[in-house]
């Protein structure tokens, strides 16, 4: 499909873009209504030129006609990028100070929402292998994107990106070499499979899907930036919903619970990593 993009005003651009936001809604169920605006528009350019479409309007008859290319247009609307131990600070106040706390549990429930293609996930199957609760914890990844969850379940990523990986393990006090889980060919790395024995990878929306209950730790980084305000809310009630008493949720590094209606329910834990704790009540 190859089309000249047709130059329109933007009040009728917005227009556009919020009827195809609703037909997606209306047709899929998949629900971008309430996210950040500005970073749906700058994707949806993004998905209009590479797919050939000369505007919105031609883009939407097509995805409502023709269900194969909702995947394509997902591809463009959930942001995939990620490492592993992103943000090994993070990783690190999680091993020195969640982890003696989730040690006193005889059973473990962690939910990375949003898990994208499965960098966190393995990154905390990782850590709690190292610090000897693997065995006893549940993991659920989730995320709204098929193509994403296939990779995540595969555990196959370019092998040259495995200095940063490796970088970032040692940095957040990984206790062994990142090379254990791994094995390396023809330019890529392959995970452990064990590293996926307890871990169950799901379909779920932080807009429109209920919780998952007594949750020891929620995972969800660099998710919340792309919603506006309703959606943070809603997110957040999610989590603290999902989340047992005195559980713990991280967020990204621009993230934060204070302006939210949910903040009274939680206190810092860490506070310069965004870790929170669930109150007791």
């Amino acid at each position: 499909m190859d089309a000249q993009v047709t130059e329109v005003p933007d009040k009728v651009e917005d227009i556009e873009i919020r009827l195809l936001l609703e037909a997606l809604f209306l047709r899929y169920h998949y629900d971008f209504r309430n996210y950040a605006m500005a970073s749906i528009k700058r994707r949806l350019r993004q998905a209009r030129e590479q797919l050939g479409f000369s505007t919105f309007s031609a883009m939407q008859e097509s995805v409502l006609r023709d269900p194969d290319m909702l995947p394509q247009l997902l591809r463009f609307m959930t942001v995939q990028v990620s490492e592993m131990f992103r943000d090994p600070s993070y990783f690190r106040a999680l091993r020195e100070r969640v982890v003696p706390h989730l040690k006193t549990y005889p059973s473990l429930r962690v939910w990375v929402a949003g898990c994208s293609t499965g960098e966190e996930l393995y990154s905390l199957v990782i850590l709690f292998r190292e610090e000897g609760l693997e065995d006893r914890t549940l993991f659920y990844a989730t995320d709204i994107n098929h193509d994403a969850l296939e990779t995540a379940q595969a555990g196959i990523y370019a092998l040259d990106r495995i200095p940063l990986f490796t970088q970032n393990h040692r940095l957040s006090g990984g206790k062994s070499s990142l090379s254990d889980f791994y094995q390396a060919a023809y330019g890529r790395a392959s995970l452990d499979k064990t590293l996926r024995k307890n871990v169950l990878f799901s379909d779920h929306s932080l807009v429109t899907d209920s919780v998952f209950a007594e949750m020891h730790l929620v995972s969800c980084r660099n998710v919340l930036i792309y919603f506006d305000k309703t959606l943070q809310d809603r997110a957040l009630e999610l989590f603290e919903q999902s989340l047992a008493r005195r559980g713990f949720l991280g967020l990204g590094s621009k993230e934060t619970l204070r302006f939210s209606s949910n903040a009274s329910s939680f206190t810092d834990f860490v506070r310069e990593e965004k870790i929170y704790q669930r109150s007791s009540e």
